[in-house]
């Protein structure tokens, strides 16, 4: 009896589970497709009402008007251009002296401090000059003794020249005498050498500046011991003002600068990596005897005055040699050249405010300028931004205070 009541439970469970899952189905399926329909037919609706009409053509006002690319524009101008070489350049004192000492001895003092500048003539070292003096002192007293004895024995030979003559001596004695005197002043002669040279010798203790210019490091302080013309110098002066600016130019182009050189004297720009727009002014002075045969190159130097002092020794600075000047040349901003598969093309406007392609020959550049030799002239309205959106013929509207 339990055991079919149990199976009859089971048999209504499993019925109305099949039937609750029968009902779950039908009641998603059906709101889900009014929904849709409800959906479409709202969008059918808006779709064919006024307020898309109205939107649509907003859109369509708005693309039109916005069809000009707007770029930004320069004029082409006709000015005198430098004809110019580059290089890059190394800066190099005018005059580098190593001071070393030509005496040994302790030194006593030092009158500068390293990197000062310092005038020619100014002292530089003290080396103890008491051995020195001493020998001086030697020297001269040689020459006084010796200069007693040329006195007596020029005496002896006036008085032995009378007695040669009454024959109350031999002639034989009377050039003996004469000799000692003659010897004494070869003697005396030497002695005057030596108390020069021990003036010398004593001067080698003061050192003094032999140029103008700036001390580098100190090697050797005060209290060292030094020795005569030590490998290692003193200290090393470098003359910075005028100063000295070395590069190098292919051997082709040696002949147009002798050419130059022979109508005018050619300045040389020196261009600092800080401050590209202020180059420091000097000529060209040296031109190099022999081609470098490694390299095809031959080396040139141009002095500056270097008043300020931007010019170091050592320093790398980008060289710029005016040859002569080109007249009336025809100049455009280098960002408005685009290259094309086979030439450079600009973009130019025209009255109406459509661009054309041109071609042009470009000759060189110059500090962000290019020089045309074909295809511009003088006034002509070009596109140097906003390039990559344009065609032949298409429209461009220029951005207020973007033309130069």
């Amino acid at each position: 009896m339990k055991r079919s009541l149990w199976i009859v439970i089971l048999i209504v469970v499993l019925a109305g589970f099949a039937g609750f899952q029968q009902y779950s189905s039908w009641s998603l399926n059906k709101p889900k497709g009014n929904a849709e329909g409800r959906s479409e037919e709202a969008s059918e609706g808006q779709s064919g009402g006024r307020p898309q009409g109205r939107s649509g053509g907003r859109s369509q006002g708005q693309s039109g008007r916005s069809g000009a690319v707007p770029v930004t524009v320069a004029t082409v101008i006709q000015k005198s251009m430098p004809v110019q070489l580059t290089a890059t350049g190394t800066v190099e004192a005018y005059a580098t002296v190593s001071i070393r000492a030509q005496v040994g001895g302790v030194i006593t003092k030092v009158s500068f401090t390293q990197g000062q500048d310092v005038k020619q003539g100014d002292p530089l070292f003290t080396i103890d000059p008491r051995p020195l003096e001493a020998a001086l002192k030697q020297a001269e007293a040689n020459l006084q003794r010796d200069t007693a004895q040329l006195q007596n024995s020029r005496e002896q030979a006036r008085r032995y020249a009378e007695l040669v003559k009454k024959q109350y001596v031999s002639q034989e004695q009377f050039d003996q005498i004469k000799t000692n005197a003659d010897a004494l002043e070869s003697v005396v002669d030497a002695d005057k050498a030596a108390v020069e040279n021990a003036k010398v010798q004593l001067s080698y203790c003061y050192i003094f500046a032999p140029v103008d210019g700036r001390t580098g490091s100190l090697q050797l302080n005060q209290g060292n011991l030094v020795r005569t013309n030590d490998a290692t110098p003193l200290v090393v002066i470098n003359q910075v003002n005028p100063i000295y600016v070395t590069f190098s130019l292919p051997e082709g182009n040696l002949p147009e600068i002798k050419a130059r050189m022979a109508q005018a004297t050619l300045k040389v720009l020196a261009i600092l990596p800080q401050s590209p727009d202020n180059p420091e002014q000097g000529t060209l002075t040296f031109v190099d005897n022999a081609v470098d045969a490694t390299t095809g190159t031959i080396k040139f130097k141009g002095t500056f005055a270097n008043a300020g002092r931007r010019l170091w020794p050592g320093q790398f600075v980008k060289v710029l040699l005016n040859l002569s000047e080109q007249p009336n040349a025809v100049v455009i901003p280098f960002q408005a050249i685009q290259s094309g598969q086979d030439t450079q093309l600009v973009f130019v406007v025209k009255p109406d405010r459509t661009v054309e392609v041109r071609p042009i020959v470009v000759s060189r550049t110059l500090n962000g300028e290019a020089i045309v030799e074909k295809g511009l002239k003088p006034g002509e309205t070009i596109v140097t931004d906003g390039q990559f959106l344009l065609s032949q013929g298409t429209r461009v509207q220029i951005k207020k205070g973007a033309e130069s």
